[in-house]
Formats: structure tokens, sequence, C-alpha cells
């Protein structure tokens, strides 16, 4: 009996700390989750893939079904992630918008064929669309005008993007035809097309600014932005798949999609009504290839009941509809062998480790080189030489190494330790406090900083000096003619004509491009120098403040916190810089040769009530001032510009070669048209 006892408190003690184990576990696993959410959703920099995020879910799912006792409320699995930003007003869904559950193979597809089968008895159709790879957007149309856009958030309540929208040219704001309900939604995603993705990273590595992850991410950010005309620079667009509401012009779900195409909405091409399994893989197969030939994002296909009745019939759990599900398209991959690793320095002197790899074909391009951005992210692969590394690429537009395979690891190979000392110069590199970068601390004797330096100063964006691109400021650096960014305006034309690749008509248009630069406005010329974290917002924001360099040369870090959009970092970097006699001297010299170092006088000039009340839009071509120009001014006197004509336009400032939509629009609604020169006159110029 005792040994019954015995054996019986042996196992309830087993079953204590397996469970134990279990609930560590879970928690672990909802921590995690939990974390992964907000880099996705508020942060909008995922740090694993979209397949390991849903393995994950998927598991925790399985354990919190085994073991009912660890119910939590607040667990990831009951709620949908979050993308909310209390900076706009929050908005509650009349229709949730629920995420959908995910497959990732034909197996999982059929069961979910099955599945419905059984559930409906009775013969139905799917619907197969392409699942873009962008940010959820519902529109509320009442009267067939765009009355509110909002983000999906966390599905029950989202942002109010309206403004933000509505620079969308491929949105319409007023329906074509006439047979649209009195109010309906439609949801849809927000994309960045891969050309507009790809300059943007462009410019963003020319500033040396970490370059965006994916479209996806790039598209969540713009949305998110306060100013509705940065977003109109983004050319964002949009395409629609889903109405919802009370008066549905179709029974199903494929002929209400050709009805919003037919009142201007963008619908995809990729849409297939299906009637078996079968068909459903041929178009699984087809866009698994297909897809990558597009100007936009996708990250796999979504699969509907098309009866709208079947649909109701259905239902859905606490977390998706049970008549759709998504089916993942896995990210493109390959294993290729790691060469070496080699290390670039940029102009902040932040150093960036390489992967270089032997050449292999991976979404349609030779790769033979991936980042590895720091060395943590080297220390976490534990690589050696000679590893065979997985690649991939996917929805990411830059290479990146995923994982290693060690089975394969030749015991010669060394293992790679992150450098202690600058590859360029040979200083010992430092880790400030919080950063994952090195630095090379020798910023003014360091070649590529230095050359990376005038490369910043003469971009478009800051001082736009034509002619002066990476290959020339090279050439000038290589035969000592220039060594910092006030040396440029000390070039003579015999410096330049003389030069490799370089005749004298390309000097002089060097020259002039320099002395053009005089002209470039305060913010940019405080762009152009180079401050660290002091990008062109920040710029702006200074040079509005202080107004004189002679200011912000002589400002403190606890003056500078006060200033909008400045906090601790920025204030010590903008103090630092200028307490340097380096750069004090550069400024000197700067100054001495004429470039913009204060507001200039009428941007100076005191503020008018002139325009107080009213709204401008700006349209067409202008002799005497620039557009922006024009912009300052309408603000300068209590005016605010709009860039669309609406019933609340006050005038258009019209020039030349008027947008032929802005005069129509305006002429419907009787809005009177000012002229350049009335224009001046109306605010005392």
């Amino acid at each position: 009996m005792r040994d019954l006892f015995s054996d019986i408190e042996q196992e309830v003690s087993e079953n204590t700390n397996s469970n134990n184990e279990i609930e560590v576990q879970i928690k672990a696993l909802r921590k995690e989750l939990d974390e992964h959410n907000y880099k996705y959703y508020v942060l909008a920099k995922p740090t694993i893939s979209d397949f390991e995020f849903d393995k994950k879910m998927r598991q925790l799912q399985d354990l919190e079904e085994a073991y009912p006792q660890f119910f939590d409320p607040n667990s990831p699995t009951q709620r949908v992630g979050s993308d909310l930003n209390v900076s706009f007003e929050q908005v509650k869904h009349q229709y949730p918008m629920l995420s959908l559950s995910n497959t990732y193979s034909e197996g999982e597809v059929l069961d979910f064929y099955e599945r419905t089968s059984k559930l409906l008895n009775a013969d139905f159709e799917l619907v197969c669309e392409l699942k873009y790879d962008g940010s959820s957007i519902s529109l509320i149309y009442e009267n067939g005008e765009l009355a509110r856009a909002v983000t999906r958030g966390d599905g029950e309540k989202g942002d109010d993007v309206t403004a933000n929208i509505k620079t969308i040219k491929s949105i319409p704001l007023k329906l074509h035809g006439s047979d649209f309900p009195e109010k309906f939604e439609i949801r849809g995603e927000i994309l960045m097309p891969w050309p507009v993705f790809d300059e943007l990273n462009r410019e963003r590595e020319e500033q040396e600014e970490p370059l965006l992850a994916n479209p996806r991410n790039a598209a969540a950010g713009t949305l998110k932005m306060q100013n509705s005309a940065e977003v109109a620079k983004r050319k964002l667009d949009g395409f629609f798949y889903y109405l919802l509401g009370e008066d549905l012009p179709a029974e199903t779900h494929s002929d209400n999609l050709e009805t919003a195409r037919k009142w201007g909405f963008k619908v995809s091409d990729a849409v297939k009504v299906c009637k078996n399994p079968e068909e459903v893989f041929e178009f699984l197969r087809y866009w698994d290839v297909e897809r990558k030939n597009l100007p936009v994002a996708t990250d796999g296909v979504v699969i509907k009941v098309n009866s709208i009745i079947q649909q109701r019939n259905l239902g859905f759990t606490a977390k998706s509809p049970r008549w759709s599900i998504a089916y993942k398209f896995q990210a493109e991959q390959a294993v290729t062998r790691l060469n070496s690793v080699s290390y670039q320095v940029g102009r902040t002197g932040a150093v960036t480790p390489v992967a270089n790899l032997e050449a292999v074909q991976l979404s349609g391009t030779t790769v033979r080189r991936a980042s590895l951005h720091n060395a943590d992210i080297i220390a976490g692969f534990d690589l050696h030489i000679g590893d065979m590394v997985y690649v991939e690429k996917g929805g990411e537009i830059i290479p990146k190494i995923t994982g290693v395979d060690t089975d394969t690891r030749n015991d010669d190979g060394e293992k790679v330790e992150f450098i202690t000392n600058c590859p360029e110069c040979g200083t010992e590199l430092i880790r400030i406090e919080g950063e994952a970068a090195h630095y090379c601390p020798n910023e003014y004797a360091c070649p590529p900083q230095i050359k990376g330096k005038i490369e910043h100063f003469v971009s478009r964006k800051a001082m736009n000096i034509d002619g002066l691109g990476s290959e020339t400021v090279n050439l000038l650096y290589q035969n000592n003619i220039i060594e910092n960014i006030a040396d440029i305006y000390d070039l003579k034309l015999t410096d330049i004509a003389g030069l490799e690749r370089l005749g004298e008509k390309s000097a002089q248009n060097i020259m002039d491009g320099i002395e053009k630069s005089k002209e470039v406005p305060f913010e940019r010329v405080v762009f152009a120098l180079g401050i660290r974290y002091v990008g062109e917002t920040v710029a702006k924001k200074l040079a509005g403040h202080y107004k004189s360099i002679e200011k912000l040369e002589n400002t403190t870090i606890d003056e500078l916190v006060t200033v909008d959009e400045i906090g601790i970092k920025i204030a010590e970097s903008v103090v630092q810089y200028f307490e340097n006699e380096h750069n004090r001297a550069l400024i000197e010299r700067l100054k001495a040769a004429g470039v913009q170092l204060a507001v200039s006088e009428d941007m100076m000039q005191p503020k008018s009530d002139t325009l107080e009340g009213k709204t401008i839009v700006i349209s067409g071509t202008f002799k005497h001032h620039s557009r922006d120009e024009y912009k300052k001014m309408i603000e300068q006197h209590g005016g605010k510009n709009s860039g669309s004509v609406s019933g609340k336009t006050s005038f258009i400032l019209a020039g030349e070669n008027m947008g032929p939509e802005k005069l129509k629009k305006a002429e419907k609604l009787g809005i009177k048209l000012l002229s350049e020169e009335d224009f001046l006159k109306l605010i005392g110029k």
C-alpha cells in the first residue's frame, strides 16, 4: 500500500513539474510574441519573418488549447496586433478588421476546402486573389464621396488617416456612376511600388540613414506621417479587395469586385473564380513564379468563399473568418558559402560588416554580398569563414543572412570576430552606449568619412551642386585639391578642367553649381553640415528656431531640448559639433564664401494676418518665386496651404500652365484665381 502511495506521489510530483515547465514555456512565448508585435506594428521594424512569427503563434495556440488552465485574456492569441498611433484620432470600425488564418501548403488549403464543404453541405465557389503586402486600410464612402479612411489598428479601432489617403492618386475621391449604396465600406492595401521604394532607399543610403526593410514597412510608416504633403511625395498606391455594407450590389464577392472596379477603385486583375481545389492550386503555382514580375510586393494568395450568403452562414471565429484563408508564399531562400567579411566606413564613421558570398541566384538577381549590420548579428550567428549560410530576399530588397548550416561546417574555418580598428585609417573603434554600431572616431583624417561628408554636403537635398558627384569628389580628394566642405568654395576652373574625364565645359558647370549653391536657404545649409542625427526635418526646426548660425553655435543642451522634435540625443550631438574648433573654422570659411548662414530678410520679416482664415491652393509655374517660397509666404501672412481644390478654398494662386482639373473644379465651384502679381500686391510685396 505504501508503495502505491509513493507511486502516486511521484506521478503527481512529475505532473506538477511538467505543468510548471509548460507554464514557463507559455509565458515565454507570450512575452516573445508581444515584443515582436510591438516591433512590427508600432515600430514597423520586424526582426523575424512572417513565417517564423506564425510558427511561434501556432505553437502558443496549441499549448493554450492543450493546457486551458493557463488561459490569459491578454495573450497574443486573444488579440490582433496593433499599429495604433496616438497622434491620430481613434475611430471604431463598424465591422471588425480581423486577421486571416495562414496556410503554407497545398495540403492545408485542401483541409480548408474540405472543412468548408462539410460546414456548408452545398456546392460553392472559391475566389483566389493576390495578397498584396502593404498596410491595410478601410475606406468609408457616403453618397459616392470619400468620407473617412481608417487604418486596421488593433482590429476594433484604428487611426483616421483621411488627409493622407487623399494624396494617393489611384484612390477615387468621388465615385464613377450612380449605382452605389448610400453608404458602404471598402477595404484594401496601401502599397509603395518597388521603383519608389528603391529610390527612397537610394536616397537614405546617400544620407547614411537606416535603410527601410521592405515596402510594407515603408507604406505603413508613410501613412503615419503628420504632413500629408510629405505623404504625397512618397507616391503610394492602393489595391482594393472587399466590399462591406447593408446594400451591396451583388450576391457574390467576385461580382462586387467587378462593380467596385467600375466605380473607380483599383482592383487587381489577378482574381480567379475556382470551382475545385485543382483550379486553386493552378492559381497558386502560377503566381508563386509570376509575382516576381509585379511592380508591387505580394506575399501570398487570399482564398475566399464567393457567395456572400454562404460567407454569412459560415461566420467567424474569435480572430478570423471561417470563409477565408491566406496562403503565404515561402520567402525565396538560397544556400551559399561565406567567403569573407569586409567592413565599410560611412561619413558618420559607422562601420558596417558585409558578407562576401559565393555568387547565388535569388529572386531573379545574382547575389554576392549581404549586410551583416553589426557585431551583435555576427556573434548571434556564430559565423565562421567557409560556413554554408542561408540567404533570403523574399519581400526584402536587401539580401540578408537568416541562418547557418552548422552541420556542414569545416573545422578549419576561422571564426568571424568584429574588427577592433578602422579598416581605412587604423584608429581604434568605439561603441556608443545604447547603439549597435561601432564607429571610427577619426572623422577629420579618415578618408571615407572625409569624402562622405563632402558628398553629403553637395547632394541634391543639401547644397545641390551640379556635377560634383561621388566620382568627381573622389577625384578631387585623390589629387589633394579638396579635403573638406569649405575647400569647395576655393576651387578654380583650372583646378577642375585638367582632371581625368573632366573638360572645361564640365568644369564650368561645376563652378556655376558652386556659385548657385550660395543661394541655398539656411535650413538646407544646416542639413548639409552633416551633424549626426540632424536630418532634413530637424534642420528645418533648428533653422526656424535659431534663425542664424551664430545663435545655433552658442546654444546649450537645455535650450535645444525645448525646440520642437529635438531630444537629448540630438541636442548633445549639435552642441558637440559646434564645440569642435575644426567645425567652427569651417563655418567661418563658409560664411566668408557667401553661403547663407542665416534666415533671409524676406523670411525674417514680421508676419501679418493678411491671409488669416484663408485656404489657398497653388497651381502652375511662376516667374518671381518658387512654389515652396510662395507656400512660406502664405504661412507668414496667416494663410493655410492646401493641395486640392474644394468648397473651403478661398482662392487659387494661379501661375502659367495651371492644372486643367484644378481649373475645371475652380470654375465649377466659382473659386477666384489670383495671378502671381496680384498675390504679391495683396501681401504688400
